[in-house]
């Protein structure tokens, strides 16, 4: 017996997306945002996570917006596949927040090409300086951060799940 549905693509790699910023409540935002949210709790719990706690993390964009930040998402075509965020901080600082690429969009420097973005984006606002903060459990992403250029830096922030702090010069010098 043969399929009648449609066998679909992977989306377009890396490459061919278009990363651009919206506004942190946007659909496609509010899309990638969520399942960013679910892949981090879930992983830190062990346990799925539930739609409250979701909700709340999720929903926590004040500083995804201008002018304390903005978010940029990745789409492959019209599809959302991804997103990073950047907070712009004092002293010529930006933070790299929330890299995420979707499950059925990974492999092939979908992570690196939203650093580049961001980086690029901060570089363009003037800031000299990347910093980020994240977990020791989220080993790809310390991988990934380390592999661009992040090195260890004095802790800064309140985020009290953070573990690691890690930064990265924009500029020369």
């Amino acid at each position: 017996m043969t399929s009648t549905s449609p066998v679909l693509p992977p989306p377009p790699g890396p490459a061919a997306w278009d990363i651009s910023p919206v506004p942190a409540d946007h659909p496609d935002a509010t899309t990638v945002l969520r399942e960013y949210t679910d892949e981090l709790i879930s992983r830190y719990y062990d346990r799925p996570a539930l739609e409250s706690e979701i909700d709340t993390f999720a929903g926590d964009i004040a500083d995804l917006f201008e002018p304390r930040g903005l978010l940029l998402v990745a789409r492959a075509g019209t599809t959302p596949v991804g997103c990073t965020g950047i907070h712009w901080l004092e002293d010529g600082a930006a933070e790299l927040t929330r890299v995420y690429v979707r499950s059925t969009a990974r492999q092939g420097g979908g992570g690196a090409r939203l650093v580049a973005a961001a980086e690029e984006t901060a570089r363009g606002r003037g800031a000299r300086r990347m910093l980020l903060n994240t977990r020791k459990d989220l080993t790809e992403a310390i991988a990934l951060y380390t592999r661009l250029g992040y090195r260890p830096t004095e802790p800064y922030g309140d985020d009290p799940y953070a573990e690691l702090w890690l930064a990265r010069p924009l500029v020369a010098g």
